[in-house]
């Protein structure tokens, strides 16, 4: 992936941070990947807990040295970014791809996929056996169809998308939220939407082998709906945004990107239609969050 200068290799010399303008508490450089050590460190996390008002300690490393903020959590077994098996090596660069041409081939595909298990594909008595009747696929993505209804408008900002960020990720780090142990980080990234791709995160591995293809998505959300990657964990990936749909068909329109970007959102989430999501998940909602099985 094409990348910009690293500047984090001169926090191993400097680990406060001062030759970039930063004043950072202790924490590490992360260079483990799942094929071994990578020839340059991936980001920096703290080492002890984020607190309210972190984020926007680290809002300086932006300007000086284009290191961007971002929570991790380091809770459950695979306790942190050295145990994610991240693969940096396979992330393609963002820009290289078209987002509504990534959308458009994910519905598709799934629709073909969902299609065949709704005409009574294996496994089907056994799902209804543990779960009980599922959707159709027509009845999860209503009101849309087979074919992908194409990328929503955009949304006016109702506030700045870096202070909505700072907000969400104080929100975040105060309990309650999806981050048990969350710590502040630094990601060497062109823009926000880059971050899971700068370090080859491979949440939606299952979903996507490419995760530079679902971060061309994320940049076409930053500029139509004012996001930022807030938060990563094994498998989550949660954003700030700015410019939520207001109205049922913006949010509609939303929830079928999403449902293109991440099905298991909907197929295992708690809303098990498109509209139930768009309504309760999507509709003025300052946060988005995605998680693959």
């Amino acid at each position: 992936m094409a990348t910009l200068p690293n500047p984090l290799p001169r926090l191993a010399a400097d680990p406060s941070g001062h030759t970039l303008g930063l004043d950072l508490p202790a924490g590490r450089l992360i260079d483990a990947t799942g094929e071994g050590p990578w020839h340059e460190p991936l980001l920096w996390h703290a080492d002890g807990p984020a607190a309210p008002g972190g984020w926007g300690t680290l809002e300086p490393a932006r300007r000086t040295s284009g290191l961007l903020p971002l929570l991790i959590d380091v809770s459950g077994d695979q306790s942190g970014p050295q145990d994610w098996d991240l693969l940096p090596g396979e992330a393609s660069y963002p820009g290289d791809h078209d987002a509504e041409d990534v959308l458009a081939e994910s519905w598709e595909e799934y629709a073909a996929e969902e299609l065949g298990a709704d005409e009574g594909g294996p496994g089907t008595p056994a799902v209804v056996e543990l779960f009980g009747e599922q959707p159709t696929y027509d009845e999860t993505v209503a009101p849309f169809g087979l074919t992908w209804p194409g990328p929503a408008a955009a949304t006016m900002l109702e506030a700045d998308p870096d202070t909505r960020a700072a907000e969400i990720a104080d929100s975040l780090v105060t309990g309650g939220s999806w981050l048990k142990e969350p710590r502040l980080a630094l990601v060497p990234a062109r823009r926000s939407a880059d971050i899971p791709a700068a370090i080859g995160w491979c949440g939606p591995l299952n979903h996507e082998g490419d995760v530079g293809r679902l971060c061309a998505v994320l940049r076409s959300w930053e500029d139509r709906f004012g996001i930022r990657v807030v938060a990563l964990t094994l498998d989550l990936l949660v954003l700030s945004v700015a410019a939520p749909p207001t109205t049922r068909d913006a949010a509609e329109a939303v929830a079928a990107e999403h449902f293109a970007f991440c099905p298991d959102n909907i197929t295992q989430g708690h809303h098990e239609t498109l509209r139930a999501y768009a309504e309760h998940e999507v509709l003025g909602q300052a946060v988005w969050s995605f998680w693959w099985d």
